[in-house]
């Protein structure tokens, strides 16, 4: 099992659930976020959010998923970014799921 997590602008939220159901990602959760970046921050989220102190309204989408849908949706995503090719990109994220409660 893999937790897939994705981030993007709210923009790009219905670009992103079809991207969803293209992986067969059939349940999934999104919250909203709201991205900072101090100019002046050295981390390896340097390059994550626009220089300056502006915020931008983002969004959190995630699911608990096969490792085969998640692989699907990373690949998915990563056409798109090539595609769409913006200074935002859509950000994705597999984490292993090492144990789970039933």
């Amino acid at each position: 099992m893999k937790f897939f997590i994705v981030t993007c602008l709210k923009e790009y939220r219905d670009d992103v659930s079809k991207l969803f159901k293209q992986a067969e990602i059939k349940v999934f959760s999104a919250i909203d976020v709201i991205g900072f970046k101090d100019s002046d921050a050295k981390s390896s989220l340097l390059d994550w959010f626009a220089v300056g102190e502006e915020k931008f309204d983002s969004l959190m989408l995630f699911s608990f998923t096969e490792d085969e849908i998640a692989i699907k949706g990373m690949e998915l995503i990563e056409e798109y970014n090539q595609e769409v090719g913006t200074a935002f990109p859509v950000r994705a994220f597999i984490v292993p799921v090492d144990a789970a409660s039933s």
